[in-house]
């Protein structure tokens, strides 16, 4: 196993974190190494907004009450970015449609893949981190505080710092229920179950709600309102 793998297969999320800053260095670093993620044609449709200031991290909390946010020695939002799409097409057209479904994709998609790499970026260097997609629920708001102009919106965000807690690594799904020989094989609810009780015994006295109940109160009501009123003032929708 390469130490790239093991890097990989050790990752659990970090939302306590030391007061320690992350040095210009490391951050750049970081950040120059998530730039390194594939992009759809290489169009780079996101961007990323760094926050140092305890000031700004303060009023995110208020909006997304996630301690791992005042916590963080750098927060990072990423944002879904067909701004600079926009000047570039206006130099050969005047025609610029990002409407619809596979630009929210192709912005999405290039942020993620950004992000990962720069949390596994992070990691090596001795730092941890959460991915926090929770700022989308408060999307306008959210947009407003870091003047997103049209065109964007924001993914998630990811809080780092140094560690100042370890967990155990969660458990995924076993690897014959998500990568499948040639088609999709449908799965039976006895495997949702099965994973319900892989869950519980990880998480021990901490669980409060099985892995499947979580899936019922994400999925079973309609989707968080702000993002859709955001990306339609952002002319994406």
């Amino acid at each position: 196993m390469t130490e790239t793998i093991k890097l990989m297969k050790a990752h659990t999320s970090v939302r306590r974190f030391k007061e320690q800053e992350i040095p210009q260095a490391d951050l750049e670093e970081i950040l120059t190494a998530g730039q390194m993620a594939s992009s759809w044609k290489n169009f780079q449709s996101y961007s990323v907004i760094l926050v140092r200031s305890q000031e700004k991290k303060d009023a995110l909390y208020e909006l997304v009450p996630q301690e791992a946010i005042r916590q963080s020695a750098a927060f990072l939002l990423f944002v879904g970015d067909l701004n600079r799409a926009e000047k570039g097409a206006s130099l050969h057209t005047d025609t610029f449609q990002p409407q619809g479904v596979e630009g929210l994709l192709i912005t999405s998609v290039d942020a993620a893949l950004t992000g990962q790499n720069t949390l596994l970026a992070a990691e090596s260097l001795g730092y941890g981190g959460v991915i926090i997609g929770l700022v989308r629920y408060k999307s306008e708001e959210v947009a407003a505080l870091f003047n997103l102009p049209d065109y964007t919106y924001p993914v998630f965000g990811i809080a780092l710092g140094v560690p100042n807690q370890q967990h155990d690594v969660k458990p995924r799904l076993p690897l014959n229920q998500v990568v499948f020989e040639e088609e999709y094989q449908e799965q039976p609810v006895e495997a949702i179950l099965d994973y319900d009780q892989v869950q519980a015994d990880y998480a021990g006295a901490r669980a409060s709600t099985s892995w499947s109940q979580r899936l019922a109160e994400q999925f079973g009501q309609a989707e968080p309102s702000s993002t859709r009123k955001n990306l339609e003032q952002k002319k994406l929708l």
